[in-house]
């Protein structure tokens, strides 16, 4: 029999040491936090501002976009105006019922480019396709009546 405790010091200890695992969790925290807005990327357009209200739409839809220098992008993916059909085409053919497209086009765009654009997609068989535009700032809709 010991007198000086050295007994209970060779018990093993059954407790886990959670900080390690926390500082890991806050190093990998503040990684994501500063990284996540560089990962996401998207296509410049500046697009038209208007009065209209937004419609709303219960299913996803395709974007189309077409940037200032005229090229097209379905969602993120560039293509060329003349493979833009049968690739929207290829799309929608396994999908019922009414299909839609929202286009985005860039405000300094030809009227007749961006009707091109249209023409084409309603060449594959779409039937709905809606124009992305930007709520009005600054002004009102009497604004643009007076003007």
């Amino acid at each position: 029999m010991q007198v000086n405790g050295t007994h209970s010091r060779s018990r093993m200890v059954s407790e886990i040491n959670v900080t390690p695992f926390v500082d890991v969790m806050l190093v990998l925290l503040i990684i994501f936090m500063v990284t996540a807005p560089l990962m996401t990327q998207g296509i410049d357009v500046k697009l038209p501002e208007t009065a209209a209200p937004a419609i709303p739409s219960e299913k996803e839809r395709l974007m189309v976009t077409v940037s200032k220098d005229r090229k097209v992008y379905i969602d993120d993916y560039a293509v060329d105006l003349e493979s833009l059909g049968p690739k929207i085409a290829a799309i929608y053919q396994n999908q019922q019922g009414q299909q839609g497209v929202f286009l985005r086009a860039d405000e300094s765009l030809p009227y007749g480019f961006v009707v091109r654009v249209m023409g084409t997609i309603r060449e594959a068989g779409i039937d709905q396709i809606g124009m992305v535009t930007e709520p009005l700032t600054g002004l009102t809709t009497g604004d643009l009546t007076e003007k």
